[in-house]
């Protein structure tokens, strides 16, 4: 039995244009399986998927917003007539917004009800309800499905200044486990990833100054963090396949895998 080789399943990664879910593109690629790049910026998006072919992988690029369940289906009907029925979802879209960061400048009182409610929606409505009702039922209908949702290490403890991602990341482990036990018996398995800290776009700011010196706040972190590291985002991508293999995983629904450099499980 071949635990890890996904060859014949289609992954849908939404984020894919990104840091980390270009990672986790490129990563079940490698594993034989056909990528769907979800993302709103076509020219990131073909070139991640240029990245993939070069390596022998099969992708292609559809545009969608992941939080317009319009945009979702449309993509969801192009991707299937080229790449096949998607056996595998990976939600990695979302990000902080400066305009809900907490500051000195910024205090959580001033932060606006329409900001809150955008960059909430974004990481939890995009990150995982609309795609989940979008490619769920159709991947119960046919009785197969892997749907990994990814959190963060602020859904566990709430960070300082990021309070608006923090709390919309808490719901996306909630609404995973509901959906685990829901889709249980249908052959759908969802699962978490809790990434601990890893440089990409949407924290960069928070995490290096201009001249590249880490920030205080990235002190902070390496102190909090066993390894004494941020993570590199191929340090992300065992875990991914793990949970989108059926043969690797397939009684494992409901769970969350943390890769954080140990920063979760340290104290004083």
């Amino acid at each position: 039995m071949k635990l890890f080789d996904l060859s014949g399943e289609v992954a849908v990664v939404i984020g894919a244009t990104g840091v980390l879910g270009g990672a986790l593109a490129e990563g079940l690629a490698a594993a034989g399986a056909k990528i769907a790049v979800l993302g709103r910026n076509a020219e990131r998006g073909e070139a991640r998927v240029k990245a993939i072919q070069a390596k022998g992988g099969t992708a292609a690029f559809f545009a969608a917003d992941a939080i317009s369940r319009c945009s979702l289906g449309e993509a969801h009907e192009q991707l299937e007539a080229k790449l096949g029925a998607p056996t595998i979802l990976i939600n990695a879209a979302g990000g902080n917004d400066p305009k809900v960061t907490v500051t000195a400048d910024h205090p959580f009182e001033s932060i606006k009800l329409e900001d809150w409610q955008a960059n909430f929606d974004m990481n939890l409505a995009g990150g995982v309800l609309l795609p989940c009702q979008e490619f769920g039922p159709a991947m119960c209908q046919r009785g197969k499905g892997s749907i990994i949702n990814i959190a963060s290490a602020s859904a566990h403890l709430p960070l300082s200044r990021v309070v608006t991602y923090s709390a919309a990341k808490a719901a996306v482990l909630n609404l995973s486990k509901f959906l685990a036990r829901e889709w249980a018996t249908k052959g759908v398995r969802v699962n978490t990833i809790t990434p601990g800290f890893f440089p990409a776009e949407q924290n960069r700011k928070l995490l290096f100054n201009e001249d590249g010196s880490p920030t205080a706040r990235t002190q902070s972190i390496w102190g909090h963090t066993p390894m004494k590291r941020f993570g590199e985002s191929h340090e992300l991508i065992g875990a991914t396949v793990f949970l989108a293999s059926h043969a690797a995983s397939s009684f494992i629904t409901g769970t969350d895998i943390v890769v954080d450099g140990g920063f979760l499980s340290q104290t004083i």
